[in-house]
This record gives C-alpha cells, structure tokens and sequence, in this order.
C-alpha cells in the first residue's frame, strides 16, 4: 500500500517538475529546436504537410501513447468494481437515512471510511503513468509553440483550419473566443482522438 502510494507521489513530483521546466525560456528553445530536428521535415518539401495535419496526426501519436500506458499502469478492472461499489454503497446510505435507521446509518458510516479510501487509492492510480506522458506531449507542445513565429511565413494553406461554425481561421493568428486556434484545433484532435482509441482498448476512469 505504502509502496503504490510512494510511486504515485513520485511520479506526480516528476510530472510538476517537467511542467515547471518547460516555462524556463532557454528550456523552450532548447527542446523546441531540439524537436525541430525530428518534426520540421514534415513542413519541408518533399513533404510538407499542412500544418493542421502535423497537429493531428502529433494529437494521435499522444493519445495512442498515453492509452497505451494508462491500459499497463492502471487496473481499470479493479477501478471499475470500486466505482460500481460507491455507487451501490451511497444508494444504500441514502435510504438508509430517509428510513431514519440509526442503527444502519451508524454500520454504513464505518464502511464508508473504507469506500472512500478505496476510491482515493484509485484516483492516486492515475497519477503513475502522468510523467511518462509528459515527457512525450510537452516536448511536442513546445515544439508548436517554437513554430509559432515560424509559421506565418509559410503559405496560407499550411496555417489554416476550418472550424464548424467559425470558418476558415489562421491557426497562429487566428482567434475563436479568446482561446487561439492551434490550441483548440489540438484539443478537438487529442480528444476525439483519444476517446476512440480508449473505446478500442477498452479503457475507462473515474
């Protein structure tokens, strides 16, 4: 027990120190120009792909990466049970108090200690694989942020996206709400993404 918590504890100390170092400038360029060597080929001839397409085919290569590692780290089975459990337990804690049942309510309440420490147990689970996916995805995030004063130099083609609703938006330059479009283009991918590869490997949550 001590063991799984120490690893959770170590693994999210590891995931906030990655997040800390990306804000350090010279860390940014460094793994933006770093990463620039393995992903700027793509925007080069005889390649060059549009940008929008870098961004999702990087929103799939993330998402099979960390679906990949939250379905070896994470007893997803034993998640489940401890969900359907807390689900069962608080129906039971609900009628046992509108039936006014002392007695019931007293043995429930020193269950529910045991329930709610199952649950934490469970959510610390998810924490395990948190800095393996970063070492991934922030090193590709810094490197679309690199390309931010890059970009606008190509042609229109490779910096647009056309969004329901919006329209055709630049993805640098370009603004839905206040939130700016590569952001929200990585998102919609990394999402939709995630979730069908999630579905396919039969991954859940809390």
């Amino acid at each position: 027990m001590a063991g799984k918590q120490s690893g959770s504890m170590v693994s999210l100390m590891l995931a906030m120190g990655i997040i800390f170092l990306s804000t350090i400038p010279v860390v940014r360029q460094l793994v933006g120009t770093a990463m620039d060597l393995l992903l700027g080929p793509l925007l080069a001839p005889p390649i060059a792909l549009p940008f929008f397409a870098i961004i999702l085919i990087l929103s799939a290569l993330t998402g099979l990466y960390s679906s990949l590692l939250q379905k070896y780290t994470i007893d997803y089975e034993r998640m489940q049970e401890v969900q359907q459990g807390m689900k069962e337990f608080q129906k039971e804690y609900r009628d046992a108090q509108l039936s006014k049942d002392e007695k019931r309510v007293k043995k429930l309440e020193s269950k529910r200690d045991k329930m709610m420490k199952e649950q934490l147990e469970m959510s610390q689970e998810q924490f395990k694989p948190m800095a393996y996916i970063l070492l991934v995805s922030i090193p590709i995030f810094l490197w679309l942020i690199y390309k931010l004063p890059q970009i606008t130099t190509l042609e229109a083609g490779l910096a647009q996206v056309v969004f329901p609703y919006f329209g055709s938006k630049a993805l640098w330059t370009g603004t839905i709400w206040i939130i700016p479009a590569w952001i929200l283009w990585y998102m919609i991918c990394s999402i939709a993404i995630s979730q069908v590869i999630r579905k396919s490997m039969n991954i859940g949550g809390i």
